[in-house]
């Protein structure tokens, strides 16, 4: 393997002091403070070669989801990014992202990702999704997307109130069905203009 340039090797000393230091991975902006570099885009660049190097692991769409590469791991370690309402839509403040302040890092089993991008958390506030075994407080994990099959599992935001909901999505002939796992709760039935999907879940976590 190719031996580190001075600045990648000043980033990746970064990381890992700060990964110690908080508990959590910096953010792009963040490596650019400490580091003294002057893009966001240089920061991204050599995040990149890292990864190719095998150094870390990197998701550019997911906040704060740089990882340093450890042998034989049998986990790996998520950002939980806020809160996905199961039951009525709840109200965050974008749609690209949940927030770039991280709840939590949880540390879950490699087997369960795979070679799957774009992996990140939400904790679950509602009980619409009962059936499914997703219940209040549970944690979903998620991979980032913008589509999804019938009968998935999705996150989907609602552009017009600036909510955003966990449910089964349906594509109907002439309409977005949106569907609860709870017997009591109904369906909604969202203009399909409205509507964004930011994600689908691929694992659900209960707190004891």
């Amino acid at each position: 393997m190719p031996q580190l340039t001075k600045r990648r090797d000043q980033i990746l000393r970064f990381i890992q002091n700060f990964c110690q230091g908080k508990g959590y991975s910096p953010s792009i902006r963040e490596i650019m403070q400490g580091c003294r570099i002057s893009s966001s885009a240089l920061v991204q660049y050599h995040l990149q070669v890292l990864e190719r190097e095998g150094k870390i692991t990197h998701e550019p769409d997911v906040p704060r989801s740089i990882t340093l590469v450890e042998d034989n791991r049998q986990t790996v370690k998520i950002p939980l990014l806020g809160y996905i309402a199961a039951g009525e839509p709840l109200p965050v403040l974008q749609s690209d992202s949940w927030s770039n302040e991280v709840l939590d890092i949880l540390e879950i089993p490699s087997s369960l990702i795979g070679k799957k991008k774009g992996i990140f958390a939400l904790k679950v506030k509602g009980g619409s999704m009962i059936d499914a075994l997703i219940d209040d407080n549970d944690i979903v994990v998620m991979q980032s997307t913008k589509i999804a099959e019938n009968g998935q599992m999705v996150a989907v935001w609602l552009r017009k109130g600036k909510e955003v909901t966990l449910k089964r999505f349906y594509q109907e002939k002439s309409r977005i069905r949106l569907q609860p796992a709870n017997p009591q709760m109904k369906p909604l039935y969202p203009d399909p203009e409205n509507i964004e999907i930011q994600g689908r879940v691929i694992g659900v976590f209960r707190r004891l």
